[in-house]
């Protein structure tokens, strides 16, 4: 996809070309893409999470807009609520959880925005485990194995 580099305001309810994303159960609305940086709102579904991997190129902040979250950090978990930002450096395991009770909302940003757009387009309504790992090695970013399989 082209790069969105015009000055101007996405409107709330608005993303990118209308893009919105349904991945893991999130419905992710991309509202900034250029090779600097991309922004996206998120809504974060109760019960629903981002499985614990890497970004090895790059940085990832989430600013919390409704809601709360749970982000680990390996063993370390830190809730983030309304008004919180979180920042996860890249190269760092980290995962995300609405343990809450509520729907969260958020909005997330990475630098530079690399693959993540395209790995976006590619996992809209995937629901395959195996598949959303694949795809994502492909686009930069790695999941870890479920405890379990360690």
């Amino acid at each position: 996809m082209a790069l969105e580099e015009n000055a101007g305001v996405t409107g709330a309810s608005a993303g990118i070309a209308g893009k919105s994303w349904n991945v893991v159960g999130h419905i992710y609305t991309p509202k900034l893409h250029t090779r600097n940086a991309l922004i996206w709102h998120a809504m974060i579904p109760d019960g629903t999470f981002v499985p614990p991997h890497i970004h090895t190129t790059q940085d990832e902040w989430i600013t919390i807009l409704t809601g709360n979250l749970e982000i680990e950090f390996g063993a370390d978990v830190h809730k983030a609520g309304p008004g919180d930002t979180v920042r996860m450096p890249m190269g760092e395991p980290h995962g995300i959880f609405n343990r809450s009770g509520d729907e969260a909302t958020c909005v997330f940003g990475v630098a530079p925005s690399r693959k993540l757009f395209d790995l976006f387009e590619a996992l809209d309504g995937v629901t395959d485990p195996q598949e959303l790992v694949r795809l994502s090695a492909l686009h930069e970013v790695n999941f870890l194995p479920p405890p379990d399989a360690a």
